[in-house]
C-alpha cells in the first residue's frame, strides 16, 4: 500500500488529539454522571429508565465507528493511501467496542421491562446482525492482514455493511407497529429535567469514541513503522 506525504497530516491529528479529547471525555463524564443522578425517576419504569442515559448513547458511538470505518474505506479505494486503511481498521475497533455495549447494555432494560433478556424483534436483530458485520470485518483483518487485495476488499465490505444502519435505526417503522422495542428517541420522548443527562450522556459517548480512536491510530501507525522496519531489515514479523 502506497504512502505519501499527506499521511502525515492525520498521524498528527491523532498524536495531538489524544490528550484533549481526554480531557474533554473527562469533564463530560463528570457532568454526566452529575445530572444522570439528579435526573427525575420515570413514574412507569422507575429507575431502570436512567439506562436510556446509555444504551442509545453508545448506539450512536457504534454508528460513528463503522461511519468511519466507511468512510475510510472509501477514501483508500479512491487514494490508495495506507492511512485511510488504518483508520477505517482502527474505527472499526472503537466502533465493536461501542456495539458490544450497546448490546450488553439493551438487556438490562428488556429484563426489567420485557421480563426477558432477548427478543428476536427486528431492531433486536438487526442491532446483532450490524455487530456481527463489523466483527467479521475485524477478524477478517486478523487474519490476511497486510495486502493491498485485503484492504481492498475489507474497504469494500465496510462500505457495503453501512447499508445495516439505516435499517437498524427503521426497524421499527419497517416492522409496522410489530416491535416491541420503544420508538426512536426524539425530543418528546423526555419529561422535565430528562434531556439534558441524555445530551451529555451522547456527547461523551462521542468524546470518548474519538479519544479511543486517537489513540487507536497513534499505535497503529507505530505498529506500521515496526512492519515497514523488519520488511526492510528482512526481519519475518512471525518469528518475532
Amino acid at each position: 500500500m502506497s504512502e505519501n506525504a499527506s499521511e502525515a497530516a492525520i498521524d498528527r491529528f491523532a498524536q495531538r488529539a489524544v490528550t484533549p479529547t481526554a480531557a474533554l471525555t473527562g469533564a463530560l463524564a463528570v457532568a454526566w454522571g452529575w445530572y444522570v443522578v439528579a435526573a427525575p425517576l420515570d413514574s412507569v419504569q422507575g429507575i431502570v429508565q436512567k439506562i436510556l442515559y446509555v444504551h442509545p448513547p453508545m448506539a450512536f458511538s457504534a454508528y460513528a465507528g463503522f461511519f468511519v470505518t466507511a468512510l475510510g474505506g472509501g477514501l483508500y479505494l479512491w487514494r490508495r493511501d495506507a492511512q485511510w486503511d488504518r483508520l477505517a481498521a482502527a474505527a472499526a475497533e472503537v466502533g465493536v467496542l461501542f456495539g458490544a455495549l450497546m448490546i450488553a447494555t439493551g438487556p438490562i432494560w428488556a429484563k426489567a421491562t420485557w421480563g426477558k433478556w432477548w427478543s428476536w424483534d427486528l431492531r433486536l436483530t438487526l442491532t446483532l446482525l450490524l455487530f456481527l458485520v463489523y466483527l467479521s470485518y475485524l477478524l477478517l483483518r486478523s487474519f490476511t492482514e497486510g495486502s493491498e487485495q485485503v484492504a481492498r476488499f475489507s474497504a469494500v465490505y465496510a462500505i457495503l455493511g453501512l447499508a445495516v444502519i439505516p435499517l437498524n435505526y427503521f426497524a421499527i417503522d419497517l416492522a409496522g407497529g410489530r416491535s416491541i422495542h420503544p420508538e426512536n428517541v426524539e425530543r418528546e420522548s423526555f419529561g422535565p429535567g430528562m434531556g439534558l443527562p441524555f445530551l451529555l450522556g451522547v456527547l461523551t459517548s462521542l468524546a470518548a469514541f474519538l479519544h479511543l480512536l486517537a489513540r487507536r491510530l497513534v499505535i497503529a501507525r507505530l505498529q506500521h513503522e515496526v512492519a515497514e522496519r523488519d520488511a526492510a531489515a528482512g526481519v519475518d514479523t512471525w518469528d518475532t
